[in-house]
């Protein structure tokens, strides 16, 4: 039983941390698009504050559940 609970942590663990990434990632500028993102300037991302809150929020999301799997 503690080895699946172990298992289950280490995989939301990686999930959660993926989808920080991937929100940190979308703020990144990139010169070669050729729309502004909603801040103003060229991100990797065109929906640049509303995907990057999505994935922050995701993530937390698995965190918090993983923390919640630990407690049981």
């Amino acid at each position: 039983m503690t080895e699946v609970v172990n298992k289950s942590n280490k995989f939301l663990t990686a999930l959660s941390i993926i989808f920080i990434i991937a929100g940190l990632v979308t703020l990144l500028p990139y010169k070669n698009i050729d729309d502004d993102c909603f801040l103003g300037y060229k991100a990797l991302c065109a929906f640049t504050p509303i995907s990057t809150v999505i994935l922050f929020i995701v993530g937390a999301f698995f965190w918090f559940f993983r923390k919640r799997e630990i407690k049981k």
